[in-house]
């Protein structure tokens, strides 16, 4: 079993920046993709960012897309979500997600995730 712990979030004025960060533990995840994911209230939850094992595939959804960077820690069982210029339509929970198994690619689909942290609210006022 993986349990996953976001970390990070807060409030933060539009133009800022956030570093969120994911640790895991319970079981290595150096070999799982890793997905950032967003909800809004009252909207579905979304792929912000997701990464191979090695770091080497990286996706970004288009809302975010040179203003994001996901990156992975292996040796800290630990995933990262770096966003800049932020903007009041970021506001969301942000979630960290794993798929078990060897992954040489990213997965966007929330669904294909195996574990789920609890989340992590980004604020950012106008």
């Amino acid at each position: 079993q993986v349990q996953l712990v976001e970390s990070g979030g807060g409030l933060v004025q539009a133009g800022g920046s956030l570093r969120l960060s994911c640790a895991a533990s319970g079981r290595t995840v150096s070999r799982y993709a890793m997905g950032w994911f967003r909800q809004a209230p009252g909207k579905e939850r979304e792929p912000v960012a997701a990464i191979s094992w090695s770091g080497g595939s990286t996706y970004y959804a288009d809302s975010v897309r040179g203003r994001c960077t996901i990156s992975r820690d292996n040796a800290k069982n630990t995933v990262y979500l770096q966003v800049n210029s932020l903007k009041p339509e970021d506001t969301a929970v942000y979630y960290c997600a794993a798929l078990q198994g060897h992954r040489s690619r990213y997965y966007p689909n929330p669904d294909e995730y195996d574990y789920w942290g609890q989340g992590t609210q980004v604020t950012v006022s106008s």
